[in-house]
């Protein structure tokens, strides 16, 4: 990796770590699923008008039509949406390590359901981050944690890694944006109904939750589904994935420093075990490069 895809990376990491936080701003003034619902909407729509600014159009491949179902449905409204529900009473930093779990568990059904073979990195890497997760919930729940919020970030959790493992190959032929804003619009028109038939629409106005709320859409909606993109075009997905294991530590911290979420000791070393079984799992996908012979130098 060069300087330039570090940045990105990092970069990507952060905003999307970031999600929790302005998440459980969100949640605390407003209804979970209308609110979630509206951002897809503005979120869609801004995709798709800048995606036919770039002269992208809405005539996807059958499997790229796949992804935008399965992903509007799996990660948009089942993911993010019982995120949204859960952190009325979960913590945001509790949330963002469970949710970063995703990657142990593709690796885990991606053995047990497709038969992947595993190098022994990679085996390591599952059973060392199963261990700070197992840490972390023992942590909690001693301490009280509410149990329905905790199950709906696990079912959402594997959610996304079921939606993952779907669409495996489905993503080239370009349109990237476009599909983007479509699998946005399938995750607000899932998750409408459900917010009409079961949620008060109650909403304390204030100045905290719209820069929540316009953050939200903007930078873990938007820019960081860009960068990622741009990243994934200049490094690959595999290498791209590898900032992944930066989640755990980055949605903890922001939640620390601007919600002021304690962590203890347990945490904290939970956290780091956890990252670690994340890295050795991404760096296991990596296939070494070849060596540049003096003839390919010469030419």
């Amino acid at each position: 990796m060069d300087m330039r895809a570090i940045i990105m990376g990092l970069a990507f990491a952060l905003m999307w770590s970031s999600a929790f936080t302005s998440a459980r701003i969100i949640v605390a003034d407003a209804p979970p699923m209308t609110a979630l619902a509206l951002r897809f909407v503005i979120s869609g729509v801004m995709a798709m008008g800048l995606a036919a600014l770039m002269g992208q159009k809405i005539r996807l491949t059958r499997a790229q039509w796949i992804s935008v179902v399965v992903f509007g449905v799996c990660q948009n409204a089942l993911y993010l949406g019982l995120n949204f529900i859960a952190m009325q009473t979960i913590e945001a930093g509790f949330a963002s390590i469970i949710a970063s779990t995703m990657p142990l568990i593709v690796g885990v059904l991606g053995w047990l359901v497709f038969r992947d073979r595993l190098p022994w990195l990679a085996v390591a890497g599952l059973v060392v981050g199963f261990v700070g997760v197992a840490l972390i919930m023992g942590s909690r729940i001693s301490g009280g944690v509410d149990m329905y919020g905790l199950a709906l970030c696990v079912i959402a959790a594997v959610a996304l890694a079921i939606a993952t493992l779907s669409v495996r190959g489905a993503s080239g032929g370009g349109n990237l944006l476009m599909i983007v804003g479509l699998q946005m619009l399938v995750g607000a028109l899932t998750l409408a109904p459900f917010a009409a038939a079961l949620e008060p629409f109650e909403v304390n106005w204030n100045g905290k939750l719209l820069a929540a709320f316009a953050y939200t859409t903007l930078v873990p909606g938007l820019a960081a589904t860009w960068v990622w993109f741009e990243l994934v075009q200049r490094i690959g997905a595999v290498r791209a994935a590898t900032f992944h294991f930066l989640n755990p530590f980055f949605g903890v911290a922001i939640a620390a420093v601007l919600l002021g979420e304690r962590l203890g000791w347990l945490d904290v070393l939970g956290v780091a075990i956890v990252t670690a079984g994340i890295l050795a799992v991404q760096l296991a996908k990596q296939k070494p490069m070849k060596p540049v012979t003096a003839d390919q130098v010469a030419s």
